[in-house]
């Protein structure tokens, strides 16, 4: 059997990338004292298996999950929810590719959706929602109610990109659906795989996702980031760092509109983009500049971009302008 994986932006096994474009964490890094919390993070004992403190200062300690990200995240809470009798998940697509791994894994009919219109689940059926959406960074003005709860579908909201929302305001989510937040994205520490869930109550799915979490799920660092996550010191500087972003993310599609990429509308720093030429992503590529490619999303031709640094895109923009000039 040729076993199914995944595809992402990040490292990719070739030689080292000098300016990535291709992953959608936020470019300017952490909060210091966030930071400084995680790599001061008590490594010689184990963390409290059952995270209840943690738990606590994230909301109810009885419907909060801990998890190591996101990934993670989908895939037990799709065996749980295979476990309780769903059989059937809805997915986004374009979206991210784990929601429909992780159903196919589990022998459950994937069932694709390009807008809120289009899911019409069965009482059985696993709804994922990503808010804003990975890879458009699109966002809806209302999700319909889906009937989510004891005597509907079991609906999740991906939120992994809500700190990095740049325009718009948050639209009211199902009413019962589960909740799914990332933070290490926003906070540019994606090597710090911690996250957690939040059930809308303590029923069977949330006590089989429970059980079904291996031994201390976070690790010390995990512990620490999920910790300083609700600060107003991190809080605080999230909101900052939206700002420069805006700025950014501006400067950057000004930078490609001009050079001739076709560009989609986003909430998010990231975006999808139609570049002049289908081979740009492996020439950039060969000059240690990474976009991620969108024919893993059933877009070939389309990369997903984000914004990085100004000297990243004079970078970029240097390179884009040489190869320019070598195919006229």
């Amino acid at each position: 059997m040729t076993p199914r994986l995944p595809v992402h932006g990040g490292p990719d096994g070739g030689p080292p990338v000098l300016h990535d474009f291709s992953t959608n964490a936020s470019p300017l890094g952490p909060p210091p004292a966030l930071l400084n919390a995680v790599m001061q993070a008590d490594r010689s004992r184990y963390p409290d298996p059952h995270y209840r403190a943690l738990r606590s200062l994230l909301g109810d300690e009885r419907r909060v999950l801990p998890t190591a990200g996101g990934a993670e995240g989908i895939r037990r809470l799709t065996l749980a929810a295979h476990l309780t009798g769903r059989r059937e998940v809805w997915a986004p697509e374009p979206g991210f590719g784990d929601y429909a791994l992780a159903a196919q894994a589990l022998g459950m009919a994937v069932r694709a959706y390009a807008s809120p219109e289009d899911i019409r689940p069965s009482a059985t059926a696993l709804v994922w929602i990503c808010e804003p959406c990975n890879p458009t960074g699109a966002s809806v003005a209302t999700w319909p109610t889906l009937q989510a709860g004891a005597h509907g579908a079991l609906v999740v909201v991906d939120r992994a990109y809500e700190p990095l929302r740049l325009h718009g305001a948050t639209p009211a989510l199902p009413p019962g659906a589960w909740q799914m937040v990332c933070p290490n994205k926003a906070l540019g520490l994606t090597g710090v795989r911690a996250g957690y869930l939040v059930a809308p109550e303590a029923d069977a799915v949330w006590a089989q996702a429970l059980s079904l979490a291996p031994s201390w799920v976070l690790s010390a660092e995990g512990v620490a980031l999920l910790t300083h996550w609700l600060t107003a010191d991190t809080q605080a500087w999230l909101a900052q760092a939206r700002a420069t972003l805006r700025s950014w993310t501006a400067q950057q599609r000004n930078l490609l509109a001009g050079l001739g990429w076709e560009q989609l509308p986003s909430t998010t720093p990231f975006w999808l983009a139609r570049p002049p030429h289908h081979d740009t992503a492996a020439r950039l590529r060969e000059h240690a500049i990474a976009v991620r490619d969108a024919t893993s999303f059933g877009l070939p031709g389309w990369v997903r971009v984000s914004t990085q640094t100004p000297a990243a895109q004079q970078a970029l923009r240097q390179v884009l302008m040489q190869m320019q000039g070598e195919t006229r």
